[in-house]
């Protein structure tokens, strides 16, 4: 019994193997192939110090308007969310520390090259990476001015982004692994 249980099982691995390799080989025909223009978008990192980021600017006036077309449907008109579809992006200042913690763009977030990346790269949700980097600049001046960290017409480009100080900056702490240290600007290992 114990030799036909053996047998059993290994056949059972070979079938298996077999059918993740012969399943390798399929094309199922769904989507194509990006263009390169469209890798371009995605083939970048910004760090915190702006390295990275793209050419352009806006203004909080500007990304009012971008805001209400592609951002508020899921984020509510002023920031305050809209669950499940998108998280609260205006408010939260002082709570980090309560025992209900509200993580914005404002509360939370150490570095605004961070908000204006991920809004480039993820954003809208629907159609991500579809903004232009003129509108991403402006969305992420909305964001900071409603956020109180901004003014409204305040010009948000490579080089001011990177100045703009966020009040979570220091709340987070430094990775000192030598593989991601030369990553993090104006952090030396403790």
């Amino acid at each position: 019994m114990h030799r036909k249980l053996k047998l059993a099982f290994a056949s059972c691995i070979v079938a298996g193997l077999s059918l993740c390799l012969w399943g390798q080989g399929k094309q199922f025909r769904i989507g194509r192939a990006p263009q390169p223009g469209e890798l371009r978008r995605w083939d970048t990192t910004v760090l915190p110090d702006g390295t990275g980021l793209p050419d352009g600017s806006g203004t909080a006036k500007r990304g009012e308007n971008v805001y209400r077309n592609e951002c508020s449907g899921c984020h509510g008109d002023n920031g305050e969310g809209r669950q499940p579809l998108g998280p609260r992006l205006v408010g939260g200042a002082g709570t980090l520390r309560s025992t209900d913690p509200i993580l914005t763009v404002g509360s939370f977030w150490p570095y605004a090259t961070t908000v204006w990346e991920y809004t480039n790269r993820a954003m809208p949700y629907a159609k991500p990476g579809t903004l232009s980097y003129n509108d991403t600049y402006a969305v992420t001046a909305y964001l900071l001015y409603r956020n109180g960290i901004t003014r409204r017409d305040e010009v948000i480009n490579r080089d001011s982004l990177p100045r703009v100080k966020m009040p979570n900056r220091e709340g987070f702490v430094p990775d000192t692994r030598p593989d991601v240290i030369s990553a993090s600007p104006k952090r030396k290992p403790t």
